[in-house]
């Protein structure tokens, strides 16, 4: 047996190693060269909610890096196309990419011909905004409170019909969760974006509609619409007044999120680099009144807490989406 004395500095020694070698971890993190510009890819056209969130966190992230940061869009295939470019980059390159569920969680799993697999071909860095799901109604039908809807709906079937941005998004998977809860027949309808689903509630061509809060609290704070329901936890801030799904008798709850993502070839010193960068863009105050300002709630985050999120986010979605039976 070592003596007392020797195992005390023996362990002293130990410990004194490992706490050097996990401050040389973190300072080889923080001391990550970025050379050259960095680019925040988006899979949309420029003006959306994610090119939005791309913009504001890249203008600080650029300060930060001492390097330009470029956001460019690439729109197509509903944001995959984006993650096919993404996934090759070479390991000599600063790439992120933004994107949102319908990239990451819905499309690997109804798309066959996806080409990229979103655990093994990309790293998550940070997760920085949620944002909630709007059930509204149109100004003709005659319904106030969501368990009314529900009545209504299960009395005219055949004109239950649930209008959704596109089909195959997450508003449409929202919906059929929304059914599936208050044991609801839903028959869902898919547009080619937001405009032309509002304009048809509003001009009551729809009765109802699900989209994401940003897009339908300003029609609804312009009286155009009804919402009925929020899928927060929570009350959101942009419209106090609307009951959560919860409060409003159905136990539900859902959010969407938008999160950066490296390619696989990005070392792993760089990708940390970015995540303690990025945590610290969301926790600067004029960064949460623009989100705010935007309708979206920021998000400070760390990356293994980003990692948990997604994880978890896959166990609620994954076997609605593969319960609906969807194919594009």
């Amino acid at each position: 047996m070592l003596p007392t004395s020797l195992f005390t500095r023996r362990a002293a020694g130990l410990l004194a190693i490992a706490g050097f070698a996990a401050a040389f971890a973190t300072q080889a993190s923080a001391q990550a060269k970025f050379d050259t510009p960095l680019h925040i890819v988006v899979g949309y056209a420029p003006g959306g909610a994610t090119d939005r969130v791309a913009r504001i966190v890249g203008d600080k992230l650029g300060a930060k890096l001492g390097v330009a940061v470029v956001v460019d869009n690439k729109p197509g295939a509903g944001g995959r196309l984006a993650a096919q470019q993404v996934k090759i980059t070479p390991a000599n390159q600063n790439v992120l990419m933004l994107a949102n569920p319908a990239v990451m969680i819905v499309a690997p799993l109804v798309f066959k011909d996806n080409n990229y697999d979103p655990e093994r071909d990309f790293v998550p860095v940070s997760y920085v905004n949620d944002y909630n799901f709007a059930l509204a109604v149109s100004p003709s039908l005659p319904v106030r409170e969501l368990n009314h809807l529900l009545a209504w709906m299960r009395a005219n079937p055949t004109q239950a019909n649930v209008g959704v941005p596109a089909t195959g998004s997450l508003p449409h998977f929202f919906g059929l969760m929304v059914g599936e809860k208050a044991n609801v027949q839903t028959q869902v309808i898919g547009y080619r974006g937001s405009a032309p689903l509002l304009n048809d509630l509003i001009g009551g061509q729809v009765p109802i509609a699900v989209d994401t809060e940003d897009v339908v609290v300003p029609q609804h704070a312009a009286g155009k619409l009804r919402i009925l329901a929020l899928s927060g936890a929570k009350r959101s801030p942009f419209a106090p007044n609307v009951p959560t799904f919860k409060e409003a008798g159905l136990d539900l709850s859902a959010t969407g999120w938008n999160t950066f993502f490296a390619p696989n070839s990005m070392s792993k010193d760089k990708v940390e680099r970015l995540s303690d960068l990025i945590r610290e863009v969301m926790q600067d105050p004029d960064t949460q009144r623009k989100f705010k300002d935007s309708g979206m709630t920021p998000v400070v985050s760390t990356q293994a807490q980003t990692a948990a999120m997604l994880k978890a986010y896959r166990a609620q979605w994954a076997p609605v989406v593969q319960k609906s039976g969807y194919q594009p």
